[in-house]
């Protein structure tokens, strides 16, 4: 409980901090998001924000924004001001993985459309190396097979994201791709690995976030601590 109120702590920091009347902002997804996304809805309902309105990277964020009181646009209708998202890697310059919750396209997409990444996070998110866990790889459905195999090439073992665990369906994103999950022994070029895996023919995105994320306020036991992202 102590945890979950010090994240929510983090959340409502950062959208104090970055969150205007006027602004468009960019909706990150998961757990952690929709915190943010909820404190949103909570300043309007107060009248303390006013017209703030929200692009969502998932569905699921779309009906959360929904529920809590926010106008949503498509990025051709607005122009992003601040995205706020959360993260499942935090390595000590700013580099992020992102996409275990399975929304890493549409997520990226709308934190490179303009005005900053914003990442909230708890202090297990953070790593010294990235890789701790997996690398998502968004990928076309066509040829899957493929793709996979071409994605070992780049020294990793790759597994199409199931359904669920025990089931053979694949898990289907938002925009109807598959998720291919990398496990690499360690990441110590997040820039160019992004670049290489970019190459292959097949995969549409991958959950490195490189040079996106301005700061991230990040919940620790004793309150929240703000990481400024490199000059």
């Amino acid at each position: 409980m102590v945890a979950s109120e010090n994240l929510r702590s983090a959340a409502h920091a950062a959208v104090d901090a970055h969150v205007e009347s006027g602004m468009t902002v960019g909706l990150g997804s998961g757990s952690t998001a929709s915190l943010a996304v909820r404190r949103i809805g909570e300043l309007l309902s107060s009248g303390e924000l006013e017209d703030v309105k929200g692009i969502p990277t998932s569905e699921t964020t779309a009906q959360l924004a929904r529920e809590v009181g926010i106008p949503l646009l498509d990025l051709s209708e607005g122009r992003l001001e601040i995205t706020i998202d959360g993260a499942d890697e935090i390595s000590p310059e700013l580099v992020l993985i992102k996409g275990h919750g399975g929304a890493l396209l549409r997520e990226k997409i709308v934190a490179s459309a303009g005005g900053g990444l914003i990442v909230v996070a708890d202090a297990s998110k953070l790593v010294d190396s990235l890789g701790r866990d997996s690398l998502p790889v968004e990928v076309e459905p066509f040829g899957w097979e493929s793709t996979l195999d071409a994605l070992s090439s780049l020294n990793c073992e790759p597994r199409l994201r199931p359904l669920e665990a025990d089931s053979e369906d694949p898990f289907v994103t938002d925009g109807g791709n598959y998720t291919v999950d990398c496990r690499f022994t360690s990441i110590t070029d997040p820039a160019s690995l992004e670049a290489e895996i970019k190459l292959t023919p097949g995969a549409l995105e991958c959950g490195l976030f490189v040079g996106l994320a301005q700061k991230a306020y990040v919940a620790h036991e004793d309150g929240t601590v703000v990481m400024q992202a490199p000059a």
